[in-house]
């Protein structure tokens, strides 16, 4: 029983669940919790702003499976935090951020990063915030954080250590449990009667979304044995092989998938909230019996499901497979699923010309298992509905939060997270600002990143909507720094291609460098512009 400051023990106990990796930035108020993190055996990494270090766990925990941390100071280094959070909590990331606070703020004014309720800013954007007042208590939230994130929706946790408690002489934590908490599982009934509601059904309809990756490997025969038609969120994509002839691939926000879905006589949703940035529309459209399988009990009472199943996704479609026979047969054809697929393309290339072309260059350019971080851009809007996927759970959108600046640190998180693996970042050159600094970072760590920058030279998905709602586009062009110049400043590579070639032969270079590599696409690139 080696006593060690607070701090210290802290990263001890993390190491010893698991936790390999801490983003972050020391500050005055936050030093005592770096003096065990190498004792410990613990990377840390340096980010540039604490937005950017709450990303960067975000991308890591993506990736790895695993937790992903964050140490940030009092006062501004929570609240740059809290845009990440937000993004977590949309997105069900298990991330956790433990900040420093002041010892006393009721009778003391005008102290250094003083805010008048840290705890409570936090706990809008966070699953919960809490200022811990002992040793116990510190120990006791960082258990209560693993084993929600092991047996519950995985969403953001804050812990805020006061100064002088974190410095303070503390005996080591209790040793991690012999098992964590776990998910809830499908009752046996409940899914004996999903099979027998899915075998009976002429035109049965799945809707997969992020939920379901854990389960991927159930995916094929469920399908099988049901001859559904499917549907896979943005999240989804990559759990259906492409050649299913029944895969309407990633085109629920199509106003017109509601016409389809109408037309099935039962729908199974897996993990998916069916939210706003899934569907983009109030309502999925089914007029059928909907079955609803998903691990958050608040998801099941929106739409109302004719069976609500409380289970891990991945548990659930395993137990299904197993239930349904080898080989079931519907009465959905497989042209007119074709015939959608090749119309929705064709939309999305109308909407957002130029795009389409250039996504699948680069596509053909990107190793299969690459993992993938995108920024709130148009090319990211149209390549997430007409790049097919090979590999689920290998594509990271900031959904639902929808924040610019995510794709970069996130990437650095994920390229961490998986060391020799591929990892591509995709951003515009608006989301490229918010985060930009976080290059310095990616440079530090010698990580070959290579970053897809479409630069149309304006807030252009905003200029659309202002031109449909009849409004005269109004600031959405700002004057961009050089970005090559910028990149090479801070010591990576960069190229700025002028034909879809070029760019092909940037990216493939860029995966075998020893630092990142900026890669500024600009508009127009598919005609030679």
């Amino acid at each position: 029983m080696t006593e060690r400051p607070l701090g210290a023990q802290i990263s001890h106990m993390l190491k010893a669940r698991g936790i390999d990796v801490i983003f972050g930035i020391p500050g005055v108020h936050n030093i005592e919790m770096y003096r065990g993190i190498e004792e410990a055996g613990i990377t840390h990494i340096l980010a540039r702003h604490e937005q950017g270090a709450g990303f960067m766990a975000d991308g890591y925990a993506r990736a790895s499976g695993k937790p992903g941390v964050a140490y940030v100071i009092t006062g501004p280094g929570l609240t740059n935090v809290l845009t990440a959070a937000g993004q977590a909590y949309s997105d069900s990331v298990p991330l956790l951020v433990i900040s420093s606070c002041l010892d006393e703020t009721a009778a003391r004014r005008g102290q250094l990063h003083q805010m008048i309720d840290q705890e409570g800013a936090a706990a809008c954007v966070f699953d919960w915030s809490h200022e811990v007042k002992s040793v116990e208590a510190v120990y006791t939230l960082v258990e209560r954080a693993m084993n929600e994130f092991a047996g519950a929706r995985p969403r953001p946790k804050h812990i805020q250590v006061p100064i002088a408690l974190g410095g303070s002489l503390a005996a080591p934590a209790p040793a991690p449990p012999p098992a964590r908490p776990q998910r809830p599982q499908a009752a046996v009934a409940l899914v004996e009667d999903a099979a027998q509601r899915l075998i009976a059904a002429r035109r049965p309809a799945i809707v997969l979304g992020g939920g379901a990756v854990p389960g991927a490997s159930h995916v094929a025969k469920v399908l099988a044995g049901t001859g559904a038609a499917v549907f896979t969120t943005y999240s989804g994509r990559g759990l259906v092989a492409d050649s299913y002839p029944l895969n309407l691939g990633a085109y629920l926000g199509r106003p017109d998938s509601a016409a389809f879905l109408a037309k099935a006589d039962l729908v199974l949703v897996v993990g998916t909230e069916l939210a706003e940035v899934d569907l983009w529309r109030t309502e999925l459209g089914h007029e059928a019996p909907l079955i609803r399988v998903d691990l958050d009990p608040v998801e099941l009472d929106h739409p109302m499901s004719d069976l609500a199943i409380l289970s891990d996704s991945a548990a659930f479609l395993g137990a299904l497979a197993e239930a349904l026979p080898e080989h079931g047969q519907s009465d959905w054809e497989a042209g007119e699923v074709a015939e959608l697929r090749a119309r929705w393309r064709k939309e999305t290339d109308a909407e957002r010309p130029g795009i389409v072309p250039v996504a699948h260059a680069l596509r053909a350019a990107v190793p299969e298992d690459t993992m993938i971080y995108s920024d709130m851009t148009q090319f990211a809007y149209a390549a997430k509905e007409v790049w097919p996927m090979t590999h689920p759970g290998h594509w990271h959108h900031p959904m639902g939060y929808g924040t610019l600046g995510y794709a970069l640190p996130a990437a650095v998180g994920g390229a961490v997270a998986r060391a020799g693996a591929p990892t591509l970042a995709i951003m515009g050159d608006s989301g490229f600002q918010y985060t930009m600094q976080e290059l310095g970072t990616a440079v530090e760590l010698g990580l070959p990143l290579p970053i897809f920058l479409w630069d149309n030279g304006k807030l252009k998905e905003i200029e659309d909507s202002m031109v449909r709602a009849q409004i005269a586009p109004n600031a959405v062009i700002a004057r961009n720094p050089e970005i090559c110049a910028l990149a090479d400043a801070n010591g990576a590579y960069s190229a700025r291609p002028d034909t879809l070639e070029e760019m092909q032969a940037s990216v493939r270079a860029a995966f075998d460098a020893d630092r990142p590599t900026l890669i500024h696409a600009r508009a127009g690139i598919a005609e030679g512009l």
